[in-house]
């Protein structure tokens, strides 16, 4: 069993940066893989990065060189630092942990970027 509980969300205009926490309820190193979805009013949840307990990490394209992924295993939290947020970044970002074969999901974090 994993609970996760995300924050760092919030209102930011364009080309600003936000940076999102998720606090683990256990080592998330011992968690096959950890990442981070969106989901966009009227869209399907989508993956945005991900990584593995070696510390491979999986981005996606329209994030690729302005997100990071990061975590501090001592504080068993995982980050996302976004950068040159974009009015299309508009989600509620939701923290995610493959256990296999168990997933668990946190309650999620709202992002607004205004233009």
């Amino acid at each position: 069993q994993v609970q996760l509980v995300e924050s760092g969300g919030g209102l930011v205009r364009t080309g600003g940066s936000l940076k999102l926490s998720c606090a683990a309820s256990r080592s998330i190193l011992s968690i096959d893989r950890m990442g981070w979805y969106r989901q966009a009013p009227g869209s399907q949840r989508e993956l945005v990065v991900a990584m593995t307990s070696s510390g491979t990490t999986t981005y996606a394209d329209s994030v690729k060189g302005r997100f990071t992924i990061s975590r501090d295993s001592a504080k068993n939290t995982l980050y996302l630092q976004m950068n040159s947020l974009k009015p299309e970044d508009t989600a509620v970002y939701y923290c995610n942990a493959h256990s296999i074969p168990l997933v668990y999901w946190g309650q999620g974090t709202q992002v607004t970027v205004s233009s």
